[in-house]
C-alpha cells in the first residue's frame, strides 16, 4: 500500500484537495492526525483530528507511538500515529495525509519508496493572507505568525514530488486527480 502526502502552508487549499481526492478514489483513506489544539467549529473528534491534551500527546511521544510529530505552533503539537496508518493499511487502503510541511518531510523520509508528496502552493502570500482572513478563525497576531511560517514553508516546495499552484481550484483538482490516479493505478469514481 502507498502513502500520498498533501502538504502546504495553512490556507493554501490542501484540505480541500484532500477531501476532493477522497471523494474520487475508492481505495484511498484519510489518516487522522493527532493534535493538542482545540477543535474548530464543525470539526469532529476522530474524523478531523484525534484531539489530545498535551500530557496525552507527550505520553504517545514517550511510547514511540508517532511516525512523525512536531510542535507546529507554540504549545500546539501535531502528529501521525503509527496505529492509524497500520489500521488503514490493514483495510487494504492507500493512505492520504493532510499535514504540515515538516511532518510531510519526516514521513517521506520514513517511507521513501511508498510515498508520493504533493506541495500545494498559493499564488502569492497576499492571496494566502486573504484566504486565512476569510476563515475568521484567527486573530491578527495569529495571522501574522501563520504568514511568517508560510513564507518559511514555501522555501521547501522543491523538496516534494509535485508542486500544484492553487490559483484556480478546478485546475488544481484536475492536476491532483491525474497524478494520484497514475500513482495508485486506479481510475476515478464517476
Amino acid at each position: 500500500m502507498k502513502l500520498i502526502i498533501v502538504t502546504a502552508p495553512s490556507g493554501s487549499g490542501k484540505t480541500t484537495i484532500v477531501k476532493h481526492l477522497l471523494s474520487k478514489f475508492d481505495n484511498l483513506a484519510f489518516s487522522v492526525s493527532a493534535t493538542t489544539r482545540a477543535p474548530r467549529k464543525g470539526e469532529t473528534p476522530g474524523k478531523d483530528y484525534y484531539f489530545m491534551s498535551p500530557a496525552e500527546f507527550q505520553k504517545h511521544v514517550s511510547n514511540g507511538d508517532f511516525l512523525e510529530w512536531e510542535e507546529v505552533y507554540d504549545g500546539q503539537y501535531y502528529g501521525t500515529l503509527r496505529s492509524e496508518v497500520e489500521r488503514l493499511w490493514n483495510e487494504g487502503k492507500h493512505v492520504i495525509f493532510d499535514i504540515d510541511v515538516q511532518g510531510a518531510l519526516n514521513l517521506k523520509e520514513a517511507f521513501p519508496e511508498k510515498t508520493l508528496t504533493i506541495f500545494v502552493k498559493p499564488p502569492s502570500t497576499q492571496v494566502l493572507l486573504k484566504r486565512l482572513r476569510q476563515r475568521k478563525s484567527e486573530s491578527e497576531e495569529s495571522l501574522k505568525k501563520r504568514i511568517a511560517k508560510a513564507e518559511f514553508e514555501l522555501s521547501f516546495a522543491n523538496n516534494f514530488d509535485l508542486v500544484i499552484v492553487n490559483d484556480k481550484l478546478e485546475d488544481a483538482l484536475k492536476k491532483a486527480d491525474a497524478v494520484v490516479a497514475a500513482y495508485i493505478g486506479e481510475t476515478e469514481k464517476n
